[in-house]
């Protein structure tokens, strides 16, 4: 009879007014292991989605660093087409290097911003969650005693 009464508990209808302390305790304990658990995978779906976020800002950094590479090799090519000829080579290869330049910039801002948005890595919604069922629980205890 106490265990039906108590799975009642668990399971979210209204105590009985005749449910023991006892009672009454142990599904406030299984209510709080449930909620709980379900609070850290809340925390572990966070950190995936910002790992994913880390992810695409190290990609759009990678990015960049190709970019830049190829720039330096545009102006290599650049230096080396100004030594041996007149000035219309080198300088189509100085505007081709600037254009890359400028693309591994705007690829770095990038990168940098989806970093930024995954930093501090801390499972914000989960935390702000367990605030409020910690809340609801201290305002419930209150309304059981007065």
């Amino acid at each position: 009879m106490a265990r039906d009464r108590t799975t009642s508990l668990i399971r979210g209808s209204e105590p009985d007014e005749d449910a023991s302390i006892a009672e009454l305790l142990q599904a406030l304990t299984e209510q709080t292991s449930r909620l709980a658990q379900r609070e850290i995978e809340l925390a572990k779906a966070e950190m995936a989605e910002k790992g994913r976020r880390v992810g695409i800002g190290v990609g759009a950094f990678s990015a960049a660093g190709l970019i830049a590479l190829l720039a330096l090799g545009a102006a290599t090519a650049g230096a080396i087409l100004g030594l041996a000829t007149a000035f219309a080579a080198w300088l189509a290869a100085l505007i081709v290097a600037g254009a890359f330049l400028l693309l591994a910039g705007l690829l770095a801002l990038i990168g940098k911003s989806k970093v930024e948005e995954a930093t501090p890595p801390v499972p914000e919604r989960a935390i702000e969650g367990a605030k409020a069922d910690a809340q609801e629980i201290k305002e419930r205890a209150k309304e059981g005693r007065g």
